[in-house]
């Protein structure tokens, strides 16, 4: 009877232990942050390696869902159901403009500069376009319509003469099938980025057109954005984020066999193929403390809207809330 007694102590102390640890747990702040694929190696570590990080877990927690683009974030952010989210400048414009996103720019993943990889079109070796403006009357592929990428290479258009909306045909490809479809006949043009560009120039035959570093060597790709209620009711859940985004950013940065390790976790995609390009100047660039260019920013906004993309020219200065924003000590 006595051992029975110490055993449903033990139980019950046991069980109110547990409880007071759910308890714990359930009182950490969260943050609901949305993921993607391509360019997002810190949050690549912070998911894969969370034990480099000694706040994550502890000071706060994160809640990861990954989504197959940056416009179906906006749209859960608008839905209340992510806190913060990796965005392009098209979709972040487009959401403030056309759903009253209020939100703030606090880091960013990736972008272009005048000695990294720029996304480009290339046609056929054999192919007589030799120029943008010979793409009149052509067929030419982009990942998605309406895309930010897709509204640079319209201004690269526009910028050669050509009314990008009546002189080209346009054909929804995606980035994985630009080859075939170029290959194939069905584009006369299409666009690449990595590892894609990599695959299709080691087997030859296609020939660089142009790329966006034509229409400016900044271009920012992937931004980091939390809604701006939920940053200012949880200013320093927000800072303990940046930090970690930015510690993450330069491990990757710094440790690259094991950032191709995880990325590799992530995507899925054999080291073998991330060895080639990943963190090389063949690569997207980044910057060690994540500071967004704001600059460029605002000059991708312009060119939005003065092709239509954006209703109306959106000022970069009512996106950022600077101590929120990377780098930050």
């Amino acid at each position: 009877m006595a051992f029975a007694l110490r055993v449903k102590k033990v139980l019950a102390m046991a069980l109110a232990a547990s409880a007071g640890a759910g308890a714990l747990a359930q009182d950490i702040p969260t943050i609901r942050v949305g993921w993607t694929i391509p360019a997002e190696e810190a949050k690549y570590w912070m998911m894969r390696r969370p034990d480099a990080f000694p706040e994550l877990g502890k000071s706060y927690r994160i809640e990861w869902t990954q989504f197959q683009g940056t416009a179906p974030m906006v749209q859960a952010m608008l839905s209340n159901a992510l806190d913060c989210s990796s965005q392009a400048p098209l979709s972040l414009g487009q959401g403030v403009i056309n759903g009253q996103l209020k939100a703030y720019v606090i880091a960013q993943h990736a972008g272009e500069s005048p000695s990294s990889f720029s996304v480009y079109w290339g046609v056929r070796e054999a192919d007589p376009i030799k120029r943008p403006e010979d793409l009149k009357g052509k067929t030419v592929g982009v990942n998605v319509y309406g895309s930010g990428v897709h509204g640079q290479m319209a201004m690269i258009l526009k910028n050669s003469g050509l009314d990008p909306a009546k002189d080209v045909q346009l054909v929804e490809t995606g980035f994985p099938g630009s080859e075939a479809a170029l290959r194939g006949g069905r584009v006369d043009a299409a666009v690449f980025v990595q590892p894609f560009a990599a695959r299709a120039e080691a087997k030859g035959g296609i020939r660089k057109l142009f790329s966006l570093q034509q229409l400016m060597p900044n271009t920012v790709h992937v931004i980091e954005v939390c809604k701006a209620d939920f940053a200012d009711s949880h200013p320093d859940l927000v800072r303990h984020y940046v930090r970690d985004l930015t510690r993450a950013m330069q491990m990757a940065m710094a440790r690259r066999e094991e950032t191709i390790a995880v990325v590799s976790e992530v995507t899925r995609a054999p080291v073998e193929a991330l060895a080639g390009y990943l963190m090389t100047p063949s690569d997207f660039a980044r910057s060690a403390d994540m500071r967004p260019d704001t600059q460029a920013i605002q000059a991708m906004l312009d060119q939005y809207a003065e092709l239509g993309m954006l209703s109306r020219r959106l000022d970069a200065g009512t996106l950022v809330r600077p101590d929120l924003m990377a780098p930050l000590q």
